[in-house]
């Protein structure tokens, strides 16, 4: 996301000679070492962003191409995939340009959707996560009531409104104009803007994906401790009953064991017992393994949107509310800002890494390239 307003002039004079300080060194550095060290950080930036592009490319090719991966859950992961697309397009490489020249030249028209893009599919892109692992919890502790709920339509109605309250937290900062065209700085001028943005943005979703996360873990834990007690197979003994006629009739009353004719007469069977395969059970097996797996991917995926994301929005909120005591040096805050760029390449690299479905898929649209 963009960097927060950070003046010199309302800092102390410790914090500001810091700041002066750490602005002041690089200038002392050989030309040649700087100009060395600004071309190093823009290709590692450039891979980052094209890596970013790419991966996120492939999960939306995969989905599209793969009939198997036509489901509603998939769509959310493939929303998912198209926001991150969206970060690596409109906001990566404009971020690129500003932090290794640390001097906005594009004008307040192009800072303006600039500004906005970033904070509404950052944004977007981290409120995914919440809808994926909602529609997760669902699936696991309501399976009977949710599955018939959970359509392409109601997947469309969730991605929605991520992207409207997305919308509705990048407003804001476009109401106020940037006084000074050098730098391209979200305001936070207003303390009430920046508790909104940061708890919208992150505390509550991370909250949300959290206590979600824990509670599709018990479930997933319950199952897999309590599994269905028989083995797979179930024997089931049939009665093969001969008439006199030379009719038979098969019954699967076990209960029963002499049946009379209308004459009165008994008829007697013999007791067969037949291996029947129960593939409801096993159903039920893969289905446990499958949300097992799906609950390990989700696991990790929360665990790599906090260590991303947290740095930057402590800072984010912390900064503003301390202003004349707190201070951070600029290339922390934009290792910080770069750190959670990184989620959205690391969210296609999870799937494709640990989910078999899109494993699988993915290998397929990869031979089928090559081969053509």
């Amino acid at each position: 996301m963009s960097p927060p307003n950070q003046s010199i002039e309302g800092l102390p004079q410790e914090a500001s000679n810091r700041s002066l300080n750490a602005t002041e060194t690089p200038e002392a550095w050989d030309p040649g070492i700087l100009q060395v060290l600004k071309i190093s950080l823009v290709v590692v930036l450039s891979i980052i962003t094209l890596a970013t592009v790419l991966s996120n490319a492939f999960v939306l090719t995969t989905i599209l191409l793969t009939r198997k991966l036509h489901t509603p859950a998939n769509y959310l992961i493939g929303s998912l995939a198209t926001t991150d697309l969206l970060v690596s397009i409109l906001v990566m490489p404009i971020s690129i340009a500003y932090t290794t020249t640390r001097t906005w030249s594009f004008g307040q028209i192009l800072c303006d959707i600039w500004v906005s893009s970033d904070i509404t599919c950052c944004t977007a892109s981290i409120l995914h996560l919440c809808v994926i692992a909602l529609d997760r919890y669902w699936a696991i502790t309501d399976a009977l009531e949710y599955s018939k709920r959970r359509t392409a339509g109601h997947a469309a109605a969730m991605i929605a409104a991520v992207w409207v309250i997305s919308i509705c937290i990048s407003i804001p900062p476009l109401a106020k104009a940037q006084e000074e065209m050098s730098d391209c700085l979200v305001n936070t001028s207003q303390i009430s803007y920046t508790i909104y943005s940061t708890c919208g943005a992150f505390y509550i979703p991370s909250i949300l994906l959290i206590i979600l996360y824990s509670r599709i873990y018990s479930a997933a834990r319950s199952h897999i401790l309590n599994p269905p007690s028989l083995t797979g197979k179930r024997f089931t003994t049939a009665h093969l009953i001969t008439g006199s006629a030379g009719s038979s009739l098969c019954s699967l009353n076990p209960s029963l064991h002499e049946v009379h004719s209308h004459a009165g007469s008994p008829l007697f069977f013999n007791h067969v017992k037949i291996k029947l395969a129960d593939s409801a059970l096993e159903r039920k097996r893969i289905s446990t393994a499958r949300e097992r797996k799906a609950t390990k991917t989700l696991g990790i995926i929360l665990g790599a949107f906090i260590i991303c994301w947290l740095p930057f929005f402590v800072v984010s909120l912390v900064l503003p509310l301390c202003r004349d005591s707190c201070w951070i040096h600029p290339a922390l805050f934009d290792f910080f800002t770069w750190l959670g760029y990184l989620n959205s390449l690391i969210n296609p690299i999870i799937y494709t890494v640990f989910n078999e479905d899109f494993r699988q898929a993915f290998q397929k649209v990869v031979h089928f390239r090559k081969a053509s």
